[in-house]
């Protein structure tokens, strides 16, 4: 993947602020992959991108589920966790092409476990820890 741009997040304070943002400028069919290792803020920058979307619930980890629904924003947001999905192709008995060729947004934590099956105008963030407490690095390719 080709990184577009580096973002320095210095708080939790812009990381709402890059999610809100970025959520205003999602259209339907647009796919998040989140790639971070466990504890850099995956889950927290979805719940900011489902603010930023118009979603009143709370948004957390559907690990056990794999993906979470939310249909009160803008858009419909598949929130996914794939973590324990131990071979890509399972996320076809979920449907997961209907969700990433529909009309909402697609959230992935742990994209990068089924990197071969997103299409291929996916949006990455690849989130880091910066060097002071808080802080993260997002690389983007877009």
């Amino acid at each position: 993947m080709e990184i577009l741009r580096t973002v320095k997040i210095n708080n939790e304070e812009e990381t709402c602020d890059f999610g809100v943002k970025l959520a205003e400028s999602l259209q339907p069919g647009d796919v998040i992959a989140l790639i971070g290792d466990l504890g850099t803020g995956k889950t927290t920058l979805s719940g900011y991108i489902a603010r930023g979307l118009g979603v009143q619930q709370r948004v957390n980890s559907p690990t056990f589920t794999i993906v979470k629904e939310y249909h009160d924003g803008r858009l419909p947001l598949y929130h996914f966790d794939v973590y324990r999905v131990c071979d890509p192709e399972e996320m076809f008995n979920i449907g997961a092409e209907e969700y990433f060729y529909g009309q909402g947004v697609c959230l992935i934590e742990w994209a990068d476990l089924i990197e071969e099956i997103l299409p291929e105008d996916t949006k990455y963030i690849y989130i880091q820890y910066g060097e002071k407490e808080g802080e993260r690095i997002y690389q983007c390719t877009f």
